[in-house]
């Protein structure tokens, strides 16, 4: 029995869908030339991953004669945000405010980028009207 897809993107499909989004769309074969450069990757490996991201609907294809042309469904922000969602309900109670917090008591931040942080809070404060 196959085990069921995780809503989550792993590390190979992420790789795959940075080629996608710089190519814009590419058959497997441009996808597996794309993944080379920084590791080599075996054709059917890549096409496997194509119908995995398919199945997540990540990706769709079109037929062009005998090769497949998949392009990304969601742009790198909207995957971006699926895993911070994912992240947030996993690991801090779906709460942005605590995930906020554990990265500012456990991470080394640049001061400068601190209150970079809170002038946007102050801007989103003012745009809210709070």
């Amino acid at each position: 029995m196959a085990r069921p897809l995780s809503a989550s993107v792993t590390e190979a499909e992420q790789a795959i869908l940075e080629v996608l989004w710089e190519l814009g769309e590419g058959s497997v074969r441009d996808v597996a030339n794309g993944l080379a450069r920084h590791k080599p990757v075996a054709y059917t490996t890549v096409l496997t991953m194509l119908g995995v991201l398919h199945r997540k609907e990540l990706v769709e294809f079109r037929q062009e004669g005998r090769a497949f042309i998949y392009r990304p469904t969601l742009t790198k922000t909207d995957v971006r945000d699926r895993a911070l969602h994912n992240l947030m309900a996993q690991l801090f109670d779906g709460s942005p405010d605590a995930l906020a917090v554990h990265l500012l008591e456990h991470h080394d931040l640049d001061p400068a980028k601190i209150d970079a942080l809170r002038d946007k809070v102050r801007r989103a404060r003012a745009k809210a009207g709070k």
